[in-house]
């Protein structure tokens, strides 16, 4: 989905088309000769990656309300299973206004408290699915609590200083990277693709896959 077409209210009520996708591979990247400027985009301003020494960074930009970000997650979720060991892999949640911040920090909050492997799943299930809209606090540490999380603990993590830096730097991520869609992915730094640009979402896997071997030759 494109900035222009988000909101919560549209979003909850949207149901999440059903999607294959068979996965990518190095092979099936390699195949291809991906075109910049058609397949992806090459920053103009290169941001500097957090992956570790020797590993290419790749981000997958989403946001739990996206119909589209919730039928991408099972092909995602195999392909970071399968990914060659040399990515660093992550997701970045967006904000195109501030009412997608409480869901930034809902992401933020699991992954620091390590229940994202249990988790996240259930949070796209809970908002497409059992139509929940998680979209301010409250419901969010209502939902959290149900799911047998220390809610105290739970709500002192999504109000840390860490968790607001995390979601300024989530930001400031998706400005550099030019961010205008979800889900959409950012490789080293230097490279963005999404469905629109690459024609699927499968495709973009590939390019991904394209990118990472041009990153990886410096």
């Amino acid at each position: 989905m494109k900035r222009r077409e988000f909101s919560l209210s549209t979003a909850s009520v949207v149901a999440a088309s059903a999607l294959t996708l068979p996965l990518a591979t190095p092979a099936m990247a390699q195949a291809r000769q991906f075109k910049e400027g058609k397949d992806y985009t090459r920053l103009a301003k290169p941001l500097t990656p957090d992956a570790p020494a020797g590993k290419v960074d790749v981000i997958e930009f989403f946001w739990y309300s996206c119909p589209h970000c919730n039928s991408f997650e099972p092909a995602l979720d195999a392909w970071v299973k399968a990914a060659p060991k040399d990515l660093s892999i992550r997701r970045i949640p967006v904000a195109f206004n501030a009412s997608f911040v409480p869901q930034q920090k809902l992401y933020f909050t699991l992954e620091g408290m390590g229940k994202l492997d249990t988790l996240h799943a259930k949070v796209f299930r809970a908002i497409h699915v059992e139509k929940l809209k998680l979209a301010k606090d409250e419901d969010i540490f209502a939902w959290v609590a149900q799911q047998g999380v220390d809610a105290a603990k739970f709500k002192e993590v999504y109000t840390s200083f860490t968790v607001s830096s995390q979601v300024r730097r989530a930001s400031a991520l998706q400005e550099g990277y030019g961010v205008e869609g979800v889900p959409s992915m950012g490789v080293a730094g230097r490279f963005y693709t999404d469905g629109t640009m690459a024609g699927s979402m499968q495709t973009v896997l590939q390019v991904v896959e394209y990118l990472a071997g041009v990153a990886r030759k410096g």
